[in-house]
């Protein structure tokens, strides 16, 4: 037997799912917002690149020390290689 409930039951049910709907586009709408998301990502990055005053972290300046340095040795290596 189907189990018979009351208008107000359905009614409680329909907003429940109403909100649940909403809650979901919101969550849709803030993934397709790829401009929000860009500036989040890039908040974040700074923020992990940076100590509390701003300034570069020491590992982050090692880092890109070394790829430079890396960088120059490479494109020396090349030149000598093809001369």
């Amino acid at each position: 037997m189907a189990e018979s409930r009351t208008p107000e039951e359905i009614e409680a049910d329909i907003e429940a799912q109403r909100e649940q709907l909403a809650h979901t586009v919101d969550q849709l709408g803030a993934k397709l917002d790829v401009k929000s998301r860009a500036q989040d990502k890039m908040a974040e990055v700074k923020d992990r690149a940076t100590t509390d005053t701003g300034s570069p972290r020491p590992e982050v300046l090692a880092a890109a020390g070394s790829l430079a340095a890396m960088a120059v040795v490479l494109i020396v290596w090349r030149l000598r290689r093809t001369h």
